[in-house]
């Protein structure tokens, strides 16, 4: 799949996200749905720390084919928009790049915590969520996030979430860290960053600016 004309790599910072990437992992291409920043009020200053893409397989299009016609405006207003791009039968493929230098522990810790928030606030936390925490913890014990390092969240609709690490944000290594099998714990990680209490409402409005032009244009065969 070549990158069309209206998807564009976007630069964040000083991070950019390709138009199109294809990850060794499983030979699968997605296109850029939208990326923007995560930062924190720090005594009343916003500190940029991450700045995250959500890539999306080319059967996404097809599969929120309903929202065509939506405006940009209508759409970063509509949480059931961004439901459907989460829960969606389709692989996302979520690039997470370091601003500023993290521990793993500082980056997954924060994580962590917004995603249990959220399954405990929709009932979707028991045991084997917990278990799928520890594993996704344990997979950043010993990882460190220089400046421009990223980690890579492959998402599958079957609910497999895979973790992968690199030390720049062009291309996921070809083989995941950490697979986790647990459907909430997988989607929680991208409701937290796009849902109801987004991380980053920056990235939310580049996904709803974005693919509405995909929608307009039919650029990719839902085919595929």
């Amino acid at each position: 799949m070549a990158a069309a004309p209206s998807i564009t790599a976007i630069q964040v910072e000083n991070l950019e996200f390709p138009a199109v990437i294809t990850s060794p992992a499983n030979s699968k291409t997605y296109f850029l749905g939208g990326a923007g920043e995560r930062g924190l009020i720090i005594e009343g200053n916003f500190i940029k720390f991450t700045g995250i893409g959500v890539y999306l397989e080319d059967k996404a299009v097809a599969s929120l084919a309903k929202w065509k016609g939506k405006s940009s405006e209508d759409l970063v207003e509509t949480l059931d928009f961004f439901r459907d791009i989460i829960s969606g039968p389709f692989e996302k493929l979520i690039r997470g790049s370091k601003i500023r230098p993290l521990t793993g522990i500082e980056y997954s810790g924060k994580v962590m915590e917004n995603c249990v928030a959220h399954m405990k606030s929709v009932g979707t936390y028991g045991d084997a969520e917990a278990a799928a925490i520890e594993k996704f913890a344990e997979a950043f014990k010993n990882v460190n996030f220089p400046q421009g390092a990223s980690v890579f969240y492959r998402q599958s609709p079957d609910g497999i979430l895979g973790l992968s690490f690199c030390q720049d944000g062009t291309i996921p290594p070809q083989h995941e860290a950490t697979v986790i099998e647990n459907k909430a714990a997988s989607e929680a990680v991208l409701e937290t960053m796009i849902g109801e209490h987004a991380v980053s409402p920056d990235l939310k409005r580049s996904l709803a600016a974005r693919l509405p032009v995909v929608f307009k244009q039919g650029i990719f065969n839902p085919g595929n």
